[in-house]
């Protein structure tokens, strides 16, 4: 193996480079501590005075003490449904913990949060759960505290193929390959949100707050004319003795959460995947210094293998073909102790054998050749990819037409699509055009997908896009026999640039789960490490069938 160097000095480039990446990290951990708050301290008192836990805390109480809970699409809906007050977290949480050492999808309803009320998003999110679950055979565990569909939107939730329902066929289908759901009702659950817990595998009810049936009392009435109370027609005692419904019957919610843990406690231990992993040995430089190793502007260049040197065990990789296609580094490396087989953009500008100068981010046809062959060595092997995005694109003009740019490209992005080995896809900077499919973004099915604080997901970047929006407005006008004077061009160029910007930043992304996390630079290890780890409890490899590739 080829220990990686480094030339990175604290210097003032060094410097702003650091306090630039820094304070986006303060900015995105001040608003997820907001977004903890759910609907505010004063609905989380009013949860508190019922007796109830609140979602975060019944999950701290879930799993292990003294483990991390892995949370996942915390920005879900950030900045969405305005008119109607927000949606912090789309009102659910879900990430993945550990209970009695063991790898567990939690799902839990916020009813700080609009009593818990599923928006189109929130639908999104369940069903990223699901995903998750199914791809890496992980027990599921729903904490039920919801008023169902958020009504004033229920067009955008009920009836398409990735709403509502999607969710009770999966409760079906993750059921029928063997992986275990509980779900316990904590609070209500209506009309077609009662399935969710009960084509679960078991399901536990709170008395006295957990309340199960298809139509409340206020419907009940309203449909058939009988008078009667919710708890009267499904509370915990009505759905556990009479009805058979539920099958446990708990006090409050902290003897449910216990019972959950007890009853998990005895699953029996599955096949593993098996992917290799030897003691983990940290970086030799420290991963701190990856603020000031990432460009502050996605226009500047950096050195990636300054960033793999912080990245990977002892600061090693087998790189290969280092000498071929050096806009991108492919290399086997280990993470945390796990093989690993890396695909990265580099970011400085390269030279090749013959001369020729490389930009850096910009994927090249003997790029993409060099990719292609790694992912397939990769799936024979059966090491899981690790994807570090920042790309602008595949190179273009005439030169890069007339060298078959497009169908190496193809090769790379079919590649990716077919491989069969965990991939796990890090958005370090730039995620431009057809760059973001061949480096695996959210469409080549990652089992995760993770951004930093910097990142920009965008068909293509800001300047260029602004310019070819300006261009088409203007000719617009000019059709209808208007004309700009150069302010109002620049008025309008700064419009578009900001409104462009905002729209690829990653809180935008992360609101519509593009990513599964936005994630500090600095961990960037540990959340690979756990991704693998979580990905090992899946042992259905299947055989890599890469299609058609031309060679």
């Amino acid at each position: 193996m080829t220990q990686i160097g480094s030339n990175i000095k604290s210097n003032d480039l060094f410097l702003r480079r650091e306090d630039f990446h820094k304070n986006l990290i303060r900015k995105i951990n001040a608003i997820k501590e907001t977004i903890k708050l759910g609907g505010g301290k004063s609905a989380i008192e009013k949860q508190h005075e019922k007796g109830k836990l609140t979602a975060r805390e019944r999950i701290e109480k879930l799993i292990d003490k003294g483990t991390n809970f892995f949370e996942l699409n915390t920005f879900a809906a950030h900045d969405m449904y305005k008119e109607y007050g927000g949606a912090p977290s789309s009102g659910t949480i879900f990430g993945i913990g550990k209970i009695h050492g063991k790898n567990f999808v939690i799902v839990a309803n916020d009813a700080t949060v609009k009593a818990g009320a599923w928006f189109p998003i929130t639908a999104k999110k369940n069903l990223r759960a699901q995903e998750i679950a199914i791809e890496n055979r992980l027990p599921v565990i729903y904490l039920v505290d919801s008023a169902g569909v958020f009504l004033p939107l229920q067009e955008d939730i009920f009836p398409d193929k990735e709403h509502f329902g999607r969710i009770f066929r999966n409760n079906a289908v993750i059921s029928s390959i063997g992986i275990p759901q509980i779900a316990a009702i904590m609070g209500p659950c209506v009309a077609g949100g009662a399935y969710l817990p009960i084509m679960s595998d078991e399901a536990l009810i709170v008395e006295g707050e957990g309340s199960v049936f298809l139509a409340g009392a206020h419907l009940v009435k309203a449909a058939i004319g009988e008078e009667i109370n919710n708890e009267s027609l499904g509370g915990a005692r009505v759905q556990s003795n009479i009805s058979g419904v539920t099958d446990y019957i708990m006090k409050n919610d902290d003897e449910c959460l216990m019972q959950i843990r007890s009853l998990v406690s005895k699953y029996g231990e599955n096949e593993k995947a098996g992917f290799n992993r030897i003691d983990s040995v940290p970086p030799k430089f420290d991963t701190k210094e990856i603020y000031g190793v990432i460009a502050e502007d996605g226009t500047k260049p950096y050195d990636t293998y300054e960033l793999l040197a912080r990245i990977v065990d002892n600061s090693e990789i087998d790189e290969y073909k280092s000498g071929y296609g050096k806009s991108l580094i492919t290399a086997y490396a280990r993470i945390d102790g796990w093989a690993v087989g890396i695909v990265a953009n580099q970011r400085s500008v390269v030279k090749t054998e013959k001369g020729e100068m490389q930009i850096g981010g910009v994927i090249y046809s003997d790029s993409a050749d060099k990719a292609t062959r790694f992912i397939m060595n990769c799936n024979q092997k059966k090491i899981p990819l690790v994807f570090l995005q920042d790309v602008t694109g595949f190179m273009v003009g005439s030169k890069a037409e007339h060298g078959g740019i497009i169908k190496d490209g193809a090769k790379m992005v079919n590649a990716v699509a077919n491989s069969v080995v965990p991939k796990i896809t890090i958005i370090t900077g730039n995620s431009f055009g057809a760059g973001n499919y061949a480096m695996c973004g959210k469409a080549y099915d990652p089992r995760f997908i993770f951004a930093f604080p910097n990142a920009k997901i965008a068909v293509m970047g800001g300047a260029q896009a602004s310019s070819v929006l300006l261009d088409i407005r203007l000719k617009q006008m000019e059709k209808s026999g208007k004309e700009f004077t150069k302010e109002q061009k620049e008025k309008l160029l700064n419009e578009i640039m900001q409104s462009y910007e905002e729209t690829s930043n990653p809180l935008h992304a992360a609101a519509r789960l593009w990513v599964d996390e936005i994630i500090d630079p600095v961990l960037t290890r540990q959340y690979i490490s756990y991704s693998i780890e979580c990905a090992n409890n899946n042992p259905n490899i299947p055989r890599f069938n890469p299609g058609v590739i031309q060679t």
